[in-house]
């Protein structure tokens, strides 16, 4: 139903911009959520490779290190002389105004962090297993950020297009074909009272 609106040109050319504006907006609402949703479907395919990526090198860096165990006894002592890893940046790239993360990982080589007398090669192959997960894990967690904010903002863009959409457009199509019905039949009624006017003169 058409809101109160006084039925004059002025406000039938006012509620046909607004109508324009809201399906535009409509229109770039809708490709903005395709774009997004695009995005997301790559995202999720990635992410899923990667997960099936993790859990492997996880199970042969885990194998890696009981091997270690078992070949040099309890290495506790010599992990805890390893240097914590740092080198990470965090930047960002909007996609259609959604800020997504890019996580970077600066390769570096270590220096030796125990003796290669009391070690061997099996702690190397750990230590290097745990770098690969290291390296994935954090494109993993990029990539699973991002899937969480192309949903929050596709959730956010289908929400504004199905205002617009059922709500904002029709009110604003009710409004301009209301003042457009009241104008033609005030001109309808402006014609008849002539058509009588001119009948009384002559």
């Amino acid at each position: 139903m058409a809101e109160q609106v006084v039925p004059t040109k002025g406000n039938l050319l006012t509620t046909k911009k607004y109508l324009g504006l809201s399906t535009l907006g409509f229109d770039l609402l809708d490709r903005k959520r395709n774009i997004l949703v695009r995005e997301l479907m790559q995202r999720i395919d990635e992410a899923r490779e990667l997960k099936g990526q993790v859990r492997e090198i996880f199970d042969e860096a885990y194998r890696a290190l009981q091997q270690a165990n078992i070949t040099l006894g309890v290495i506790e002592p010599l992990a805890e002389r390893l240097p914590v890893a740092g080198g990470i940046e965090i930047s960002y790239r909007s996609v259609m105004g959604v800020e997504l993360p890019g996580v970077t990982l600066r390769e570096h080589i270590p220096d030796p962090a125990y003796s290669l007398l009391d070690t061997n090669s099996r702690l190397d192959y750990a230590y290097c297993c745990f770098m690969q997960v290291r390296a994935l894990s954090g494109r993993l967690a990029e990539v699973e950020n991002s899937i969480y904010r192309l949903t929050s903002a596709i959730k956010k863009t289908q929400r504004r297009a199905n205002a617009l959409k059922n709500i904002i457009i029709p009110r604003f199509e009710d409004n301009v074909k209301f003042i457009t019905d009241s104008l033609e039949e005030k001109e309808r009624e402006e014609f008849s009272r002539l058509k009588v006017l001119k009948k009384n003169r002559g």
